[in-house]
């Protein structure tokens, strides 16, 4: 090595905010960042004479990442607990020549000092953010009071702040409340927090998922039924989820789904204010407020027939429509922040962001909305072994979904009737050939749904009856 190359290789390894290790292919250390010897707590002339045998069986080095390549002979990354109690996470890599391992390269980073800035920076947002709210000549006492309120929604972006504020003001009447959006954008945690709000906040929250429910199932289910309605049915009869909703919020998601004979049904419900159970002659009186959510134009289901027009009009009183996370990245360091804490509790581990992590999350389209970030950083949680989240290595999804939809909308899915095949024998073979084909090129339910521009409940349904699996994987 010239003169001026080990000039410039000190320089390196003495200004790098990284700790390096450089090490002999027997463990020998031969060279370290001057950095070192205070995350170790060994001098640099201690740390120089030894081997990473001898430190790790001193506790110096817990675990050695040296040995792991020397065992393995392949790269390796872990975390470390130093003597001094500080967490760092290491990575090492060999250095082979003429296939002899020669040398180990590791270099430490620091995840307490890491740690120590990201509280710091927090703190400083919020003694910045408080600074804004007292330099306010005349706060408005309307927005003043919807921060105290919003308790666990994250909302930042001014478009979602309009939305929370509509909420907050038609909160206190009985209105029906229709709510529009994609699937995953959050229509059930503003529902709740529309319930929270409401003079019914002491009454139950019920939640149903109209495409949960199977259609021969589902008036038994939503109206009750009296003891000997039918075959199976309880002893003692059962209140229908409409009725468990008594004095509080009754929450419909995906109620595009609703069968034509239930829609007939729940219109009788809200225009008489009562309702009977199956098998029953006596109507039961109901008080409820419903708030009903859909990811469908139900504008054109009604023109298309597969929804009653005068449900409609009952239900669109105020339709609040919830932008994709995609308008309003404003709002996802909350949402993210949020989701890590969660999850830190979940698994009991406190782990942090990596610095090229948020590139990623303020970059993605993120197609599924909120659910598809909160999936995607618990996977990205998961996958990391260390206390550093970074990303996934199949990183690839975004571009591989945009080339999935381009290919699968370029291929001919119909076919010609066989010869012997009713036209439903020949639509049901369409959607399960073209099902078949989307499970094959796309990751999940939700990326399916939205390119068939129906509910992720539906396509499960779906491939439950032709007993088709997603066969492509995300992770």
């Amino acid at each position: 090595m010239s003169e001026i190359d080990r000039r410039v290789l000190q320089t390196i390894v003495e200004t790098a905010n990284d700790h390096f290790f450089i090490v002999s292919g027997d463990g020998q250390i031969m060279d370290i960042s001057p950095g070192a010897e205070a995350v170790y707590g060994v001098s640099r002339e201690e740390l120089l004479s030894s081997s990473v045998q001898q430190l790790q069986s001193t506790g110096v080095l817990k675990p050695s990442i040296t040995m792991e390549v020397m065992r393995t002979r392949k790269p390796a990354q872990l975390m470390q607990i130093t003597g001094t109690g500080r967490r760092v996470i290491a990575e090492a890599y060999p250095v082979f020549v003429n296939g002899k391992l020669e040398r180990i390269i590791s270099r430490s980073r620091d995840l307490t000092d890491l740690q120590l800035l990201q509280d710091e920076y927090a703190l400083l947002q919020k003694r910045f953010s408080e600074h804004l709210k007292r330099s306010q000549a005349a706060p408005d006492a309307e927005e003043q009071a919807l921060d105290d309120a919003l308790e666990n929604l994250q909302v930042r972006s001014h478009v979602m702040r309009e939305i929370a504020l509509l909420l907050k003001r038609v909160a206190p009447s009985d209105a029906n409340v229709l709510m529009l959006g994609e699937s995953g954008v959050g229509k059930t945690a503003f529902a709740k927090q529309l319930h929270r709000w409401s003079q019914r906040c002491e009454g139950p929250f019920i939640e149903v998922n109209c495409a949960a429910i199977p259609e021969n199932l589902f008036e038994s289910e939503m109206f009750g039924y009296q003891p000997g309605a039918f075959s199976g049915a309880a002893r003692q009869g059962k209140a229908g989820l409409l009725e468990q909703a008594e004095g509080g919020t009754l929450f419909l998601d995906e109620i595009g789904e609703l069968p034509l004979l239930m829609q007939t049904k729940l219109l009788k419900v809200i225009q008489d204010g009562s309702l009977t159970r199956l098998g029953d002659t006596r109507p039961r009186r109901v008080d409820f407020r419903l708030v009903v959510a859909t990811n469908q134009d139900l504008g054109k289901q009604v023109e298309a027939g597969l929804f009653r027009l005068d449900l409609y009009y009952r239900l669109n009183v105020i339709p609040v429509t919830l932008p994709p996370l995609r308008d309003r990245r404003e709002d996802i360091p909350d949402l993210v922040e949020a989701c890590l804490k969660r999850l830190n509790q979940r698994y009991g581990r406190q782990k942090i962001l990596g610095n090229h992590v948020w590139s990623t999350l303020m970059g993605s389209d993120w197609p599924g909305n909120v659910r598809e970030l909160e999936n995607w950083l618990e996977r990205a949680w998961l996958s990391s072994p260390t206390d550093q989240i970074e990303v996934p290595a199949t990183q690839a999804y975004t571009e591989q979904h945009t080339n999935s939809l381009a290919n699968v909308s370029a291929s001919p899915l119909a076919a010609p009737f066989a010869s012997d095949e009713s036209l439903k024998e020949y639509l049901e073979r369409l959607e399960r050939d073209a099902l078949q084909a989307l499970c094959h090129t796309l990751p999940s339910t939700y990326a399916i749904a939205k390119r068939l521009g129906i509910s992720q409940s539906s396509v499960v349904r779906r491939l439950q009856r032709y007993g088709i699996k997603v066969t492509r994987s995300t992770l």
